[in-house]
């Protein structure tokens, strides 16, 4: 299974990278612990001109200041004072894209998931909603501005991709403050699958 070429990131259309990062395999190797899942669900956030975006209306500040550089990076943000969102950078330098994974089906270090997360036993919401997976993965504000080519958050081709049919276009979660932008369909899901946050169908 190989990491994502950076020619990957460097696409153009965030919307198109967002689905197609469904199906990929996302990675962190933290102290020697490695853990992993399938990416099931994305949020699309399209630069400058998405009034959903931290980088809306050219806003460059110490937190939104990766999404500037060249696709290929993470970007983890603190949300709320809680929960660490991980998102990958995208498109070329200058251009501040970025795709939100919000949900992951877990592959890799199931035992070590559950540990961070307090849980028991596997249930969905163990990886379904970006803080969820974010916790899962041990992912937080040291894993930021990261090159996901290297080894600490990295992610992967394993072959497997959707179609149209087998993916759900929506409104994306908790961006209400975006005003018609909030309904815009940039959220993307894998039908059916129990890893998805919020399914609407």
């Amino acid at each position: 299974m190989r990491k994502l070429p950076l020619s990957f990131y460097h696409q153009e259309d965030v919307n198109q990278l967002a689905r197609q990062l469904l199906g990929k395999h996302l990675y962190t190797l933290i102290e020697g612990e490695l853990t992993g899942g399938i990416i099931v669900e994305t949020e699309a956030y399209n630069g400058i001109t998405d009034k959903a975006s931290h980088a809306y209306g050219g806003r460059f500040t110490d937190r939104t200041k990766v999404m500037y550089e060249s696709g290929g990076l993470s970007y983890v943000y603190l949300c709320y004072g809680i929960h660490h969102l991980f998102n990958v950078v995208t498109g070329v330098e200058g251009t501040p894209q970025a795709v939100l994974i919000r949900g992951l089906e877990p592959i890799e270090g199931l035992d070590i998931m559950l540990r961070r997360r307090n849980m028991p036993a596997l249930k969905p919401n163990l990886t379904a909603g970006p803080g969820a997976l974010a916790k899962a993965l041990g992912i937080d504000r040291a894993l930021n501005a990261k090159d996901l080519m290297g080894e600490e958050i990295w992610i992967a081709d394993a072959g497997l991709s959707y179609t149209r049919e087998e993916i759900v276009a929506s409104p994306r979660v908790g961006v209400d403050y975006a005003g018609d932008h909030a309904l815009l369909p940039w959220r993307y899901y894998v039908k059916g699958n129990r890893f998805v946050s919020k399914p609407n169908t």
